[in-house]
Parts: C-alpha cells; sequence; structure tokens
C-alpha cells in the first residue's frame, strides 16, 4: 500500500496501542459497576487515569514514537489523547473494533497509510463479561454463550487477526514488537469468581504468544506475553475497600509501562519473551 504519512510528517517510529483506555477509568464500565458512579479523576496522576495502556500510550510518545490508541469510539480516547498533546507528544486515534475482521483490517490499513508501518504493537484488550453475574452463577452452567464469545473474541481471536496484519510487515522489514498485556488467569485455568471476567480464554492469548515467538523471532520480531500479576492502579480500582486497605499490593501503571518500553529496547542476543510483573508484598501467580 502507499503510503502518504500525513498523519506522521516528522517519520517518527510508530507504536500501535490496542486498548489504551481502561474500563476501570473514572468513567469505565467496571467503575460504575463496582461504584455506581463515575469518580472524580481531577487530582489522579496522569500516568495512571487511563491504566495500563493509557501509561504504555504516554510512555512511547514521551520517546519520540508517533503513538495511535485504538477504540472502538473516538470519544473513549480523546482525553488520553489531549495529555499526550499536552506532554509534547503525537498522537492519533484509529476506531477499531475486534470483533469484526473487517474493522481489524480497516483500521491496520489506515495506520498503515496515515502514519507507516508500525514498529511495536501492544495488544492491551479487555474486557468484562462475566463480572457482572452473581455469587450464585459462578459455575461455567450458568454462562450465556454470548459472553464466552465475547471473551474469545477479545483473548484469542482478536490478537490472531492482529497478528495476521502486522506480521508480514515486520517479517519483511527484519524488525518489530508485538507484545501482549495479560494477567494470571493466561498461566493456568481458574475458576471464575465473583467480580471477576471470563478470563481463562487468555491461556490462548499466552499460546498464541509462544507459537509467535517460535515462527518469527528467526525473522527478527520480538513477541512477548507479559503477565500483569495484580490490581493496577486507576481511578476505579484506587477507590476499592482492599486498594485502600493494602496500597502496597496497586501496581503503578507507568512502571508497567517501562517495562514494556524495556522490552522493545532489549538487544536481540537477550530478548525476554515472557515477562511476569507482580507487587512485592504478594506471591507471584502460577
Amino acid at each position: 500500500m502507499t503510503q502518504n504519512r500525513e498523519s506522521n510528517p516528522k517519520r517518527k517510529p510508530v507504536t500501535v496501542v490496542i486498548g489504551a483506555t481502561s474500563k476501570w477509568q473514572s468513567n469505565g464500565r467496571n467503575t460504575l459497576l463496582a461504584h455506581g458512579k463515575a469518580l472524580n479523576e481531577g487530582d489522579f496522576p496522569v500516568g495512571a487515569r487511563w491504566g495500563v495502556g493509557g501509561a504504555i500510550a504516554q510512555k512511547f510518545a514521551q520517546e519520540g514514537f508517533l503513538v495511535v490508541v485504538t477504540t472502538r469510539s473516538k470519544a473513549n480516547a480523546a482525553s488520553l489523547a489531549q495529555a499526550i498533546e499536552r506532554q509534547n507528544g503525537e498522537c492519533i486515534i484509529v476506531e477499531l473494533d475486534l470483533v469484526s475482521q473487517a474493522s481489524i483490517a480497516t483500521a491496520f490499513a489506515r495506520i498503515c497509510h496515515d502514519a507507516g508501518d508500525p514498529e511495536v504493537v501492544i495488544y492491551n484488550a479487555g474486557y468484562m463479561e462475566g463480572r457482572e453475574l452473581p455469587r450464585e452463577q459462578e459455575l461455567l452452567e450458568h454462562i450465556p454463550v454470548e459472553m464466552f464469545d465475547t471473551a474469545q473474541h477479545i483473548s484469542s481471536r482478536g490478537p490472531f487477526l492482529v497478528a495476521k496484519e502486522i506480521l508480514p510487515t515486520m517479517r519483511k522489514n527484519g524488525r518489530g514488537s508485538f507484545f501482549f498485556s495479560n494477567n494470571a488467569n493466561s498461566l493456568r485455568g481458574r475458576k471464575r469468581m465473583t467480580g471477576q471476567s471470563l478470563y481463562y480464554p487468555r491461556v490462548m492469548m499466552r499460546t498464541l504468544s509462544q507459537v509467535l515467538t517460535e515462527e518469527y523471532s528467526e525473522y527478527g520480531v520480538h513477541v512477548a506475553n507479559v503477565v500483569i500479576d495484580g490490581m493496577i492502579d486507576s481511578p476505579g480500582t484506587r477507590a476499592l475497600a482492599i486498594a485502600q486497605k493494602r496500597p502496597e499490593i496497586v501496581m503503578d501503571p507507568v512502571k508497567i509501562a517501562e517495562a514494556f518500553y524495556y522490552l522493545h529496547t532489549q538487544d536481540r542476543s537477550c530478548w525476554t519473551h515472557e515477562l511476569q510483573l507482580t507487587p512485592f508484598p504478594t506471591k507471584p501467580s502460577f
């Protein structure tokens, strides 16, 4: 495809963050579910207002990348884009629906045409399907198939379709980073406890990362699965009783973002393909 790079006249390297805003942000779905209202983010650190995705977007913008944040609706990421611009970074928003193969293809065609081939793609998409089920419906027999389908779309099918869009060019260019933002439930299957999403499909995301590592490392493409093993700071999570009682177990998204940037800057002679991040007072998940 011909590239006009109208959104990237300075020819900056391109980072794409899929899922740049958190459902635990001040007016996110999880925040509204847990607290029954939107929260005030005015005095909240700008690096943590949008969770991990927002922190990653800000970090790579600070390091000189043009950052593309994807979202189903541009309005979801408008305040994040404004924050990046206030920090003298550059950011564009592209709408992308991970349930739709056509939407994914169209989004990456636009990114490549308007900004250039992505050098870094970080898959940080999340979902809350299953979280709204009451305690008496924890068992699998109560989970609607539609909820399972959404979890599969985000955790398995979506990453597969994104990989098909970006990896051919990365392979031809002989470089690129494709990182998965995952959680402890990717390490092994666990029951869905009340208040948690249907996370066990994330095991497939980890497996895909392992497969792509074996297939694409030799072509210069760095693939890694990042296990974020704990509660991530954001307006909604910080307001939870457990976070207020034990603030030392809450993970700083700015520091998580630094780990992603570290992965991208690793020397090829010693790449990391799985990184697990755990707060110091808690035991790592296995």
